[in-house]
C-alpha cells in the first residue's frame, strides 16, 4: 500500500488518527447518521450499472455502502486505507450474513484494480483528505479504472458558494452541529475539519471532474455544503486501456 514516488503523500496519515482507533470506527456510523446507500445505488442502476456489475468502493469505511452494493451486483470491491474500518467490515458481513465484497487495503492513489475495468466506483466522504493537487491525480486514476460508460457516484462535502460568502454559510453549519459527539459531528469537529482537511469548492471540482475525463450528469447539492455527484466516463484519450493505466 506504498506510493512508489517519493513526492505521492500517505494517504493513511491523511486519513485522520481517529480513523485509525477501533473504538471510534465501532460508533462511526451512529456519528455520520447511518447514511441510507439506497439512492447511491439507484443512481448507477439509473445510469446503466446492471446485476453483473463490478463496482469499487473507495473508502468504504464501515461498508455500509459496500455490503448493500454486494447484494445487488455481482462483484464489489471495498477499498479502505484503514485496517480498523476494513475489520469493522468484515465483522460486520459475518454478523449479518451477507455477501462477502473483497477487501483491499489502499487509498486512491495507491489502489491497482485487477480483473477487467470497473462499471462503477463509489465514494462517500473521502476525497476531501486529499489537497486538491493530489484529488485531480485520484480523479484521474478512478477514471482509467472504469470501462468506457462507466459510473462514478461521488458524494462529499463541497462548498457551493463564493469565498467572501464563507463565514455566514459556515456559521449557519456550525449552529446546527451536534451537541453530543457521540451523536453526531459536534461544532469543534466541523473547525477541526475546515483546517485540517480539504474540502474544496464545487467551482475547483467540477473542472477536476471535467479533466479526468468525466462528463457530470447528476449534481445536488444540500445546504450549500454537501455535493452528490453522477459522472459518466468518457473514452480515455492518449491510447492507454484502463488496466494499462490503472
Amino acid at each position: 500500500m506504498t506510493a512508489t514516488e517519493p513526492w505521492m503523500i500517505d494517504e493513511l496519515a491523511h486519513a485522520g488518527p481517529e480513523h485509525l482507533d477501533p473504538a471510534f470506527v465501532a460508533g462511526f456510523d451512529r456519528k455520520q447518521g447511518h447514511p441510507d446507500p439506497a439512492p447511491d445505488i439507484e443512481a448507477l442502476r439509473r445510469h446503466g450499472v446492471g446485476r453483473d456489475a463490478t463496482v469499487v468502493d473507495l473508502g468504504a469505511g464501515t461498508g455500509r455502502f459496500a455490503l448493500a452494493a454486494a447484494r445487488e451486483f455481482t462483484r464489489v470491491v471495498a477499498v479502505d486505507v484503514s485496517p480498523a474500518m476494513l475489520d469493522h467490515l468484515r465483522a460486520r458481513a459475518g454478523r449479518e450474513g451477507a455477501a462477502n465484497p473483497e477487501c483491499v487495503r489502499a487509498g486512491f492513489l495507491t489502489y491497482e484494480h485487477t480483473g477487467p475495468p470497473a462499471d462503477a466506483v463509489h465514494t462517500r466522504h473521502a476525497l476531501h483528505q486529499l489537497p486538491d493537487f493530489f484529488k485531480a491525480l485520484a480523479l484521474d486514476r478512478i477514471a482509467r479504472t472504469l470501462r468506457p460508460g462507466g459510473v462514478l457516484r461521488l458524494r462529499d462535502l463541497v462548498f457551493d458558494f463564493r469565498p467572501h460568502e464563507a463565514g455566514e454559510v459556515l456559521e449557519a453549519w456550525m449552529a446546527g452541529a451536534a451537541g453530543d459527539p457521540a451523536l453526531g459531528y459536534t461544532r469543534r469537529d466541523y473547525a477541526e475539519h475546515l483546517r485540517t482537511e480539504y474540502s474544496t469548492f464545487r467551482w475547483l471540482l467540477e473542472p477536476m471532474l471535467e479533466t479526468a475525463g468525466f462528463e457530470i450528469v447528476e449534481a445536488e447539492y444540500e445546504g450549500r455544503l454537501f455535493g452528490a455527484y453522477t459522472c459518466v466516463r468518457r473514452p480515455l484519450t492518449g491510447g492507454a486501456t484502463p488496466k494499462e493505466a490503472g
